[in-house]
């Protein structure tokens, strides 16, 4: 079976900075951010062995989400402002990757993610895996669908199918828009039901299932429950809009764009020893010597 590898850039450029040190090159500029993320890429490439690569990027602008829930996020602090001037020198690197890039104004990475996993799951011969440190996207889970969530450091990760979902989160991965309705996101500002806390909205999700049954059933509640329901009914139903990951975004998944080919030598080694990253020019050309082989690999007629 062919492979897709969808990477929510923004996470693992937040992971990749908080989880190393700050570092600059000789030029004085902070690199960081841009030799995690690399690393990671390299790293989960060598795991995964895609056929298919993409990595999609937040935009700048607002989303629909700030526009209906004018609190979305908006308890996040300044970032360091060592991060952000991290991002252009990254985005260069990976067009010199020729790595295919997402992005559009109004949506976020994930809904970029959740649209071309979507479209990806037409070829039922497809599996898709998504790297990101958001567990927003256990949402998306299911018998194709695969996530891998970076662990301690860059390098260590977890990857859930449906049954991994359940385990970590006590609910399956169709229950985790109800889960938020109920429970919130605080890295969100997701407000969800006040009152209710990971407990109780897993045991109301296991009991009724979803949100709407659990409206549907709150006279058979304890008068705590049912008050703190009714109180913020529009609330968790707020809450569940944003927390829902758009699958049908105006976008459209190109695999042969993101056909993951040997990458321009010259011009890649150049980059990374332009950014001081002479240490991960080992890494890469052992990605090389795999490129190389997958393609003569592929030149090879079938004998079946």
């Amino acid at each position: 079976m062919k492979k897709l590898l969808l990477i929510d850039g923004n996470a693992i450029f937040h992971r990749a900075f908080h989880a190393l040190p700050l570092l600059s090159n000789e030029k004085g500029q902070f690199t960081n951010a841009i030799y995690g993320f690399t690393k990671m890429l390299f790293e989960i490439i060598r795991r995964e062995k895609p056929d298919y690569l993409s990595i999609a990027f937040d935009h700048k602008d607002k989303t629909f989400r700030h526009t209906e829930f004018a609190d979305y996020k908006a308890n996040r602090s300044e970032p360091p402002p060592e991060l952000y001037p991290q991002m252009p020198p990254l985005i260069d690197l990976l067009n010199i990757f020729e790595v295919q890039i997402y992005q559009m104004s109004g949506y976020e990475a994930d809904d970029i993610i959740g649209t071309l996993a979507t479209q990806a799951e037409k070829d039922p011969d497809l599996q898709i895996r998504i790297l990101t440190g958001d567990k927003d996207s256990f949402q998306l889970v299911d018998q194709q669908v695969q996530v891998i969530v970076p662990l301690k450091g860059i390098t260590e990760v977890a990857t859930y199918d449906p049954a991994g979902v359940l385990t970590k989160m006590g609910v399956r991965p169709d229950q985790i828009i109800d889960y938020k309705a109920l429970r919130g996101d605080a890295s969100d500002n997701i407000p969800g039901v006040k009152g209710i806390g990971e407990k109780q909205a897993v045991e109301l999700l296991q009991k009724y299932d979803n949100l709407d049954n659990i409206y549907a059933h709150l006279n058979e509640l304890s008068i705590g429950q049912r008050n703190k329901l009714s109180d913020n009914r529009e609330t968790a139903y707020l809450s569940r809009r944003m927390a829902t990951i758009i699958r049908d975004m105006p976008i459209q998944l190109n695999l042969e764009n993101c056909h993951l080919h040997r990458w321009p030598i010259e011009p890649a080694r150049a980059a990374l020893d332009q950014l001081g990253f002479r240490t991960l020019q080992k890494n890469m050309n052992e990605l090389e010597f795999w490129l190389e082989s997958r393609k003569q690999a592929e030149k090879q007629p079938s004998l079946f």
